[in-house]
């Protein structure tokens, strides 16, 4: 990681933090418009001034709106919900005559640390998946406009694009309860150190159906990991009659270890996944999931983007929710 003494780009936060407004007075004053006030114009100009600002390539006006380039990171291209993202937000870049550059960081986060080296130099703007503080986004970015997806900003630094999953697992968890479930698992995302937000979504739905928080095992994110850990949870808890997933890919696995232990689903074990992916449809039985719509995800990463590039108003932190919806098929 860089020395805490290493300079960084001066941004046009920066700007609007020391004049006291906001980061579209700040676009306006430096682009000569004339709906603000003439003192809030020399206030901002003698901020930048004083801070050294020097607009992005693209403020300039040194390339122009066709020739953007966005930085997509995204953790995982063999997990199809990430395709799907990517797919949407690239169809939503070419759409505006941007290119995208892809970056696959294997839900590693020493891979995120050397995509985001590099990653100022090639690009405009940032989008995508990031597990880093958003210090060292900050550090490593050096100023570009950047929207993280499927998390909470702790600052006005970053733009954020929520996922809401609240009401789709209460449904999903109300549903199988309805038919007949009492012992309820989940298969969880190994990966992190503390249990998922979606682990947190699945507590309160069973507090809510009056059943106390099932048992949960944690899964790699792959077919195999679902397979193993869906072995795992069943040997520890036979009792478990359904189980939900952090994902689809770990839901497909789960399916797959139930047919090789002998459980038939859904007649002898439910499954419900989260994402919505299309291969759910694929695979036998079908696989009910909490879906989510993963081109609204693609397209509102793009479209905040555009908006923090060329100064416009962003999306207001509602707009940029995505909320999750149960669809069922035949697993559950």
């Amino acid at each position: 990681m860089p020395s805490g003494t290493e300079s960084r780009r001066v941004t046009i936060h920066d700007v609007a933090r020391a004049a006291g407004v906001s980061r579209q007075t700040v676009s306006r004053a430096l682009n000569d418009k004339g709906e603000i006030e003439r003192s809030t114009k020399q206030r901002v100009l003698d901020a930048a001034l004083a801070l050294g600002y020097r607009p992005s390539r693209f403020a300039r006006g040194l390339v122009r709106q066709d020739t953007i380039t966005v930085g997509l990171v995204i953790p995982d291209l063999l997990n199809p919900f990430f395709t799907e993202v990517a797919h949407a937000a690239l169809e939503a870049a070419r759409s505006r005559g941007w290119h995208v550059v892809v970056y696959d960081t294997a839900d590693s986060a020493q891979e995120e640390f050397g995509t985001l080296q590099v990653i100022a130099s090639q690009v405009d703007a940032v989008v995508g998946y990031f597990s880093r503080s958003e210090g060292e986004i900050e550090q490593l970015a050096r100023g570009l406009p950047v929207v993280l997806i499927d998390r909470e900003g702790d600052t006005e630094r970053f733009s954020s694009i929520r996922i809401d999953g609240r009401d789709g697992v209460k449904a999903a968890i109300s549903y199988l309860v309805e038919a007949g479930h009492r012992h309820i698992g989940m298969l969880d995302h190994a990966a992190r150190a503390q249990p998922s937000g979606r682990h947190a979504w699945f507590a309160d739905a069973m507090a809510a159906c009056g059943l106390g928080d099932g048992p949960v095992c944690r899964a790699d994110q792959s077919v195999e990991g679902g397979d193993a850990a869906l072995e795992r949870l069943l040997a520890e808890h036979p009792e478990v009659t359904a189980v939900f997933t952090f994902n689809d890919v770990i839901a497909i696995g789960a399916l797959r270890g139930a047919r090789r232990i002998g459980r038939s689903v859904p007649r002898d074990l439910a499954v419900i996944g989260f994402d919505g992916v299309g291969l759910g449809a694929l695979v036998e039985p079908q696989l009910s999931s909490v879906a989510l719509d993963t081109r609204r995800l693609g397209v509102l990463a793009v479209e905040q983007a555009a908006r923090l590039l060329t100064g416009s108003d962003p999306l207001s932190p509602e707009d940029l929710v995505t909320r999750a919806e149960l669809r069922l098929r035949e697993s559950a």
